[in-house]
């Protein structure tokens, strides 16, 4: 049997998607932390055969097993009575669990129902894992040498203290924990997953540190993880891994672990004490909304236009009219007269536009769904306007956010020479 942990979350309501499943990312970041090898999660509804079966799987494969769910009073909630039955073994009622859950009913000034015993079942040789929020306890049980299971309730914020109070104390005990697993994620932009993966793919047969490659909304990141008895010895590891990485994807790199290409925009535009201004027509306000995201935004960021029809355009920013009637207002020269007129019109150093067809209709031959026009004007007064296709795509929403990004990248890259 591999010594490995293995998350099981049970509840029919998990697989129809009526409830989101951040139980099992919150322990996958614990049992990092803790250096516990983590290789399958199943998701399994209410069910005695499938449960069982799961069990049997899990129990084949892994030495750790970490249930959530199933803890409740309801006929449905069938965890601890069939991890128990799958092992043979009987379950005992635990009468210091029936004071304590008479005595959270007493105080939230309601009567304890007959159906809340069954929660202080649980197998004979099991230890309490007690929940000090609710009234589903756990528990830590060993039915074989080499098999520690743990159960806790669903709900989030009772999982969370039950496992930071009891169970990562326990499993330390066990000797988990010596070495822990730490990672670092370095972002890009301005580069696709396959081409970034093809110039480092020399790194990915790394086994410590680890290179992964992940993708999404537009940009990618590259997590290094490095097992290691602490996290000074951890980052002797990753470093010549980053150090590598970010010369050979040069400019494309922008960020580390939180940073954000808004939040990196933002560094750069304080620490050059310059301030910014946006005009949006696309996009709706997304660049806005993505630059006031930071904390402390206001210190270079003034405000914005959202200019989405003509008239607004014309009177607010100063667009030509006679531009805007022979060229469109997705055009190049339309682009570069809203960051002109937005840096004016609220006295920035910066001025940055949006104009395009966001989809999914009103594309033609000749102006096509996700084409997009980009205007930066700078501090000396020099004006540009960027022509982009963003794909073929008709989501609306990833061509509003693909337009904002596209910004906050060229900000970057003008703000670093």
């Amino acid at each position: 049997m591999t010594i490995a942990a293995e998350v099981i979350c049970v509840g029919t309501e998990l697989l129809l998607g009526d409830i989101l499943n951040s139980n099992s990312q919150y322990l996958a970041k614990e049992l990092a932390a803790l250096g516990i090898p983590h290789f399958y999660q199943t998701v399994v509804g209410d069910n005695v055969d499938r449960i069982h079966k799961a069990i049997e799987i899990a129990a084949a494969r892994s030495s750790i097993l970490i249930f959530t769910g199933g803890l409740g009073p309801t006929p449905d909630d069938l965890t601890t009575e069939l991890i128990a039955s799958y092992f043979n073994t009987p379950l005992v009622e635990f009468p210091d669990v029936i004071v304590d859950i008479q005595n959270k009913f007493t105080q939230a000034g309601r009567e304890m129902t007959p159906s809340n015993r069954k929660q202080a079942l649980q197998p004979v040789g099991a230890a309490l894992l007690p929940n000090p929020t609710g009234t589903a306890p756990g528990m830590i049980w060993q039915p074989r040498e080499g098999l520690t299971i743990f159960t806790f309730p669903g709900v989030p914020r009772e999982m969370h203290r039950m496992w930071r109070d009891t169970a990562v104390l326990f499993l330390k005990t066990q000797g988990y924990g010596q070495n822990s697993i730490y990672s670092r994620s370095l972002r890009f932009f301005g580069v696709s997953e396959s081409a970034l993966a093809e110039k480092v793919e020399h790194l990915f047969n790394s086994t410590n540190p680890t290179v992964a490659p992940y993708a999404g909304k537009g940009e990618v990141r590259l997590r290094i993880s490095a097992r290691a008895v602490s996290e000074v010895a951890a980052n002797q590891l990753i470093e010549p891994i980053e150090r590598e990485i970010k010369q050979i994807a040069g400019d494309a790199y922008y960020g580390t672990d939180d940073d954000s290409l808004a939040s990196v925009v933002g560094q750069l535009l304080k620490a050059k004490g310059q301030t910014l201004a946006v005009a949006e027509s696309c996009t709706g306000g997304n660049l806005g909304g993505l630059l006031t995201e930071i904390p402390g935004s206001s210190d270079y960021f003034l405000g914005g236009i959202i200019s989405y029809a003509d008239r607004v355009k014309v009177d607010l920013l100063g667009v030509n009219a006679a531009d805007l009637a022979a060229e469109g207002a997705v055009s190049e020269t339309v682009a570069r007269q809203m960051a002109a007129g937005v840096r004016a019109k609220l006295g920035t150093d910066w001025g940055v536009s949006i104009t395009g067809i966001a989809g999914p209709g009103g594309g033609t031959d000749r102006k096509p769904v996700g084409l997009v026009y980009i205007g930066v004007a700078d501090p000396d007064g020099g004006v540009v306007g960027i022509k982009y296709q963003l794909g073929s795509t008709r989501e609306r929403e990833l061509i509003r956010h693909m337009s904002a990004l596209r910004v906050l990248n060229l900000l970057r890259l003008r703000l670093n020479g």
